[in-house]
């Protein structure tokens, strides 16, 4: 079990918006973490990279990491 502590505007608005869709406070409040729960983790992760940022990189260097990059000798392609 869950419980939190709401500043009062927001306790007011979870309770009229119960009362409005004849849900509980409990439901709504569910619903809404079910809901954006990904996106305050997709948030903190950010927050988390940008603190511990790695210097850019190029986009050459994103594929010479990778292995594709192209060899500049190599003669273009026929079609």
């Amino acid at each position: 079990m869950l419980s939190i502590q709401l500043d009062p505007e927001t306790e007011k608005r979870l309770s009229e918006l119960a009362k409005r869709t004849g849900r509980s406070e409990d439901d709504c409040a569910r619903e809404l973490i079910e809901e954006h729960i990904d996106d305050l983790e997709d948030r903190y992760v950010a927050e988390m990279r940008l603190k511990n940022r790695q210097p850019s990189l190029t986009s050459q260097q994103v594929r010479k990491d990778l292995g594709l990059e192209h060899s500049t000798t190599s003669s273009p392609a026929r079609f």
